[in-house]
This record gives C-alpha cells, sequence and structure tokens, in this order.
C-alpha cells in the first residue's frame, strides 16, 4: 500500500520530470494525515526529496515529528487553512512556476481556456490573492477568503509570489500543477497570435459527457 510520504516524494519528483520547476527548483508540498495532521516538507529544497525530510505538523502548526526549517515554518499555515475549509483537499503544493509566476507577477487571473484544465478539474480560472509577506495572516486570509469566494478553483496565484495548487492527493496535485502551467505558457505564447480564444460555454458539460461514456 502506498503511503502518504511516498506519494509526496513522487508528487515532487513528477514535478521536475515534468518540467514546471523553476530555476531555484523551490517549493513546498504537503498531505493529509488522519487526526488533524499533515506532512509537509521541511524545507523548499524538494529535488530528490526522500521522506526523512518530511514532518509531521497538526493542523494547528505544532510540530509533532521532525524538525522544520525557518523557511518553512513560516508557510505553515497557507497550507494547514485550506485543509480545514476543503475537507475533500489531500494534497498541497507551492511552487513558483515559470509561466505561472508571470499571471503572478502581474497579478492577472489565469483564463480556463485550455481543454485539459476542465478535463483535471479546474473549470474556472485561477484568481490571484493580492501580495502580503510570505505565510503572515494577511497572506493566508486572503487566499482563504479567494478559496471561499470561488469554491470550483483547485488553484490560487499568490500575488508577486508564484502558485498553490491543491487537490485529492499530492500525485493528483501535481499533475494538475502541470496543466496548469502549460495553460499559463500557452496562454502567453497566444498572445502573438491574437490572444487564446474562449472555449464554448458548453464545452465543460460536453467533456464530462465524453469521459463519461468511456468509463
Amino acid at each position: 500500500m502506498t503511503t502518504q510520504a511516498q506519494l509526496v516524494t513522487r508528487a515532487a519528483d513528477t514535478l521536475f520530470i515534468n518540467g514546471v520547476m523553476s530555476h531555484t527548483g523551490h517549493a513546498n508540498l504537503s498531505a493529509r494525515l488522519e487526526g488533524e495532521k499533515m506532512l509537509l516538507t521541511i524545507d523548499g529544497h524538494v529535488r530528490n526529496l526522500t521522506e526523512d525530510r518530511l514532518a509531521t505538523v497538526s493542523l494547528d502548526g505544532t510540530v509533532l515529528e521532525g524538525e522544520l526549517d525557518p523557511t518553512n515554518a513560516e508557510i505553515v499555515a497557507m497550507h494547514s487553512e485550506v485543509y480545514k475549509i476543503r475537507p475533500e483537499v489531500g494534497g498541497i503544493i507551492h511552487t513558483h512556476s515559470p509561466h505561472l509566476l508571470a499571471f503572478a507577477m502581474a497579478n492577472v487571473a489565469l483564463p480556463c481556456r485550455y481543454e485539459a484544465l476542465l478535463r483535471w478539474g479546474q473549470a474556472t480560472d485561477v484568481p490571484v490573492a493580492p501580495w502580503a509577506p510570505r505565510g503572515s495572516q494577511d497572506s493566508v486570509s486572503s487566499i482563504i477568503d479567494l478559496i471561499k469566494a470561488n469554491p470550483e478553483t483547485h488553484a490560487v496565484l499568490l500575488g508577486n509570489h508564484g502558485v498553490l495548487v491543491f487537490g485529492t492527493d499530492p500525485v493528483a496535485t501535481a499533475q494538475l500543477l502541470t496543466v496548469l502551467e502549460e495553460a499559463a505558457e500557452a496562454e502567453l505564447a497566444a498572445v502573438s497570435l491574437g490572444g487564446a480564444t474562449s472555449l464554448p460555454a458548453t464545452a465543460l458539460e460536453a467533456i464530462r459527457a465524453a469521459m463519461a461514456r468511456v468509463r
């Protein structure tokens, strides 16, 4: 049986294999555990991540096992508060993926115009939380307010900083992040051709029907 720790390390590997990481390779990943707890990477260096570089942290912020680097102690609430309001979420990833970062730097929502986003459950634009100091109460409050206001979103752009993505488990979250990065890259590339075209209003319903036929 695959453990949550194995899913976190597999998700980190997926990000690098899929080429969606920034030059620094910075990220933090977490996975929900039973009993109001989560696994969290101990620092932002997740290349070749191993299970001994994960800490167990309660959703109230108490470190139960392992030791967090100060840089990741700052962002505990960014993960834990999402788990509290989204009981279906089992994995969260924060990165500075380059093309998503461009949207975050511009404080522009990522439009839902790439068909793959619909297939991976992101059937709405990705909203932007305004900049606030990393891990601060202002930053976390803005993220949580956006998630509450956008119940269908599985990602939030962090103004002038990066992106936060959440899914059913860490690997599914890494796959969604990959699709989001593809969408951001395609949106920027499409500008030279006059801009991306919006999907028809019936696209999501049509895709769900098509997927249902082969299940």
